[in-house]
């Protein structure tokens, strides 16, 4: 579309490959903003100095591991979502020999020896048997709303119950880039189809799927009578305790409960009784709004939004009358229902609002389930939310479990003098960056324990709430995944560079131990901490933490890295964590976003192991192409397989002048058969192993 480059403020400011672009339209140019958490609430230099051991703040003797209960309640359950990756103990097969790191300007999916991969879905692959065939010179709204969307993060496949050949898949479509997307000269000349093919292009997409045979690639099938994508149009209703608040009404829906659409949907998880959970993330860049305090503290600007869709429909501006509450009408998690293409997604108003990266469920022994979410800004907060009901074997009873229950936000503690704590990223005294840490509540049996804010009030404006409480200020926290074998939490926080700079409010904690403006001290590569609820119990309000990566190349002789103490001369080099996954081994998956700007290689997907003798050794499995971020990874070892979404590939680039012919890698646009681009398409990938159980002999 030729966007000028007075709207890219990220342009000559990013470092290495990271395209202005992404930051441009992934998340409205965030990093080029004010920080939007400007409160003064305690962060952890303050709360640490009494220098308490975990032991000695939890009065511990020990926390034993044990596995994620998901109880007697779903004991042979039929609801309960079939997983190839295994929500259990043993089996994995997925031998592989590291991959070395492939320099960011490489145009190819680079997986280990002895794995081949495959396409699966791409963006505009028609998936209802009306759709067109995908045209990118002939787009139209209404084709894009029965076509694969653009630029899919969350992935998951889930088998059908007694039958390995045959499942869904499910997706979602967290943004667009209109520059990749169009011809300029047709975009110029109907900006108002481009607006609405764009918000068609948004949400989620489910998709059947069937293969030959187990170990063998999915594809996916056109006509799959579970088949449904859900846009920035599609209907949604609003439960939990917000539902119905004057926060929520406009002119166009007085009732508060209905609101059209989900966007920005980034990272998300699968519940026990086969839903799937979606997190509304940078939800900002869409709306103009009124330049109210609380417009600013979740990143929304008075000024024309981002996009321009206020220009094609009202409701994208506060300014509106009647509209002033449509910007609180998002930010939320949304669950599906993937099995029934006929039933209503809802938004979760008990979660709380903010900018959700994803959800991800555990159920605690008592039975009631925890969900788990980190806000993805600068500075911004790690929450929980623990279900007042108890999981059973009655489905539709369990697709309420996320209607009522308690909201807590992490504050988190270390056990190292403050002054050990120096902003370098050096190891304190005592061998690890540590501590311990309490969930404190925002909600409490349905009412806000926030003084001051009603319980409407702490859902709808969460990080309010959140600062009023004293929650720890984080580096970005992203993906927080349960890990289903030891129960134990793992969050990836991608980075912050702004920490410790004149005026943000926050230097270096034991949290977040690097700080400071020069590349020597700067976060710039991101971290990953491993947190233990007191005696393993989701509903615990008190916890241990670690951190177990601090991220980078070890080969930068002026930042400090730190793999569990495991020698960083023997690990692959690793930035910006992103989304996390797990095998049936309980090993963890981490991908990353941003690598190509920090340390100079392709983003991938790498495995940490975390017990033993090698905790902390970190491999490369795979690298996405260039320009493209892996997002979405999905383990299924004991399959054989590997699954990630490859977003925005060749992002930088244009539609007449791409820099990345991923997936279809055609170089001629005349030879571009019909349903073909010669350009980047964002599509999801199998990885698999052709002979069953790899070898193990590695890389050529």
């Amino acid at each position: 579309m030729g966007t000028p480059l007075n709207l890219l403020p990220m342009f000559g400011h990013t470092r290495g490959n990271r395209s202005a672009a992404t930051c441009h339209f992934k998340c409205g140019n965030a990093c080029a903003k004010d920080v939007c958490n400007t409160s003064t609430n305690n962060y952890f230099r303050d709360i640490a100095d009494a220098a308490l051991t975990r032991r000695a703040a939890l009065g511990l003797g020990g926390v034993a591991a044990g596995a994620v209960v998901v109880g007697a309640h779903l004991t042979n359950a039929p609801e309960a979502a079939a997983d190839f990756g295994g929500n259990g103990q043993g089996g994995g097969k997925l031998n592989f020999k590291a991959i070395a790191p492939v320099p960011k300007n490489v145009d190819a999916l680079t997986v280990p020896a002895g794995y081949d991969s495959h396409v699966i879905i791409r963006w505009g692959d028609p998936i209802f048997n009306d759709a067109p065939e995908f045209d990118a010179k002939n787009q139209s709204a209404a084709a894009q709303a029965k076509q694969f969307g653009y630029n899919n993060d969350y992935l998951n496949i889930i088998a059908d119950q007694g039958n390995s050949r045959r499942g869904i898949l499910v997706a979602n479509h967290e943004y667009t880039n209109e520059e990749l997307m169009f011809d300029a000269e047709w975009a110029a000349a109907n900006p108002e189809e481009v607006r609405r093919i764009a918000i068609e292009a948004h949400g989620m997409a489910v998709v059947e799927v069937r293969r030959d045979k187990a170990g063998e690639p999915w594809n996916y099938v056109k006509s799959g009578a579970r088949n449904r994508r859900i846009t920035g149009s599609t209907p949604f209703a609003v439960d939990g305790y917000a539902a119905g608040s004057d926060l929520l009404k406009t002119v166009a829906d007085p009732t508060g409960k209905r609101v059209l659409g989900t966007l920005n949907n980034c990272a998300g998880g699968t519940t026990p009784w086969g839903t799937v959970l979606s997190g509304e993330e940078n939800f900002n860049q869409y709306f103009q709004g009124t330049g109210s305090a609380t417009d600013a503290r979740y990143g929304i600007s008075s000024a024309p939004s981002e996009r321009g869709w206020e220009l094609t429909d009202p409701r994208f501006s506060a300014q509106n009358k009647g509209y002033e509450n449509e910007i609180n009408r998002f930010g939320w998690v949304v669950e599906i229902d993937p099995q029934d293409p006929t039933s209503t997604p809802v938004k979760h108003t008990a979660l709380g609002r903010f900018k959700h990266e994803g959800a991800n469920i555990r159920v605690a022994e008592d039975g009631r389930v925890v969900a788990y979410s980190g806000d993805d800004e600068r500075f911004d907060y790690v929450y929980k939310f623990v279900s007042k009901n108890k999981i059973s074997k009655d489905r539709e009873a369990n697709k309420k479990l996320l209607s009522e229950g308690d909201l807590y936000v992490a504050q988190f503690t270390g056990d190292s003098p403050a002054s050990e704590i120096d902003g370098s990223g050096k190891l304190p005294s005592d061998g690890a960056f540590d501590g311990s840490g309490k969930w404190i509540a925002l909600t409490k049996n349905g009412k806000s324990q926030v003084p001051g804010m009603s319980i409407e009030e702490v859902l709808v404006y969460t990080r309010l709430a959140a600062d009023k409480m004293g929650a720890t200020k984080m580096d970005r926290p992203e993906d927080v995944e349960p890990n289903p074998v030891t129960g134990k939490l793992y969050i990836a926080l991608t980075n912050n560079t702004d920490r410790g700079k004149p005026g943000k409010k926050a230097g270096a904690d034991e949290a977040n131990p690097r700080a400071g403006a020069t590349s020597a001290t700067a976060n710039r590569d991101g971290h990953v901490i491993e947190l233990t609820e007191t005696k393993n119990d989701a509903t615990a309000v008190t916890f241990n933490w670690n951190i177990l990566l601090l991220c980078g190349d070890p080969k930068n002789p002026v930042s400090q890295q730190y793999f569990a103490g495991y020698p960083a001369e023997k690990v692959s080099p690793i930035s910006c964590p992103d989304n996390l996954a797990f095998d049936s081994k309980g090993t963890l998956w981490i991908s990353t976003d941003g690598q190509p700007g920090t340390i100079g290689y392709c983003d991938a997907l790498h495995k940490v192991t975390l017990t033993g003798a090698e905790r902390g050794k970190v491999e490369q499995f795979l690298a996405v192409p260039f320009g493209a971020e892996t997002c979405g990874p999905l383990i299924h070892d004991r399959d054989n397989s590997v699954f990630v979404s490859v977003q925005h590939p060749g992002e930088g680039g244009s539609f007449a002048a791409p820099i990345s012919y991923f997936p279809d890698y055609i170089t001629n646009p005349a030879q571009a058969k019909k349903g073909q681009l010669s350009g980047p398409r964002p599509s999801v990938v199998q990885v698999y192993s052709p002979a069953g159980a790899n070898n193990g002999k590695g890389n050529k």
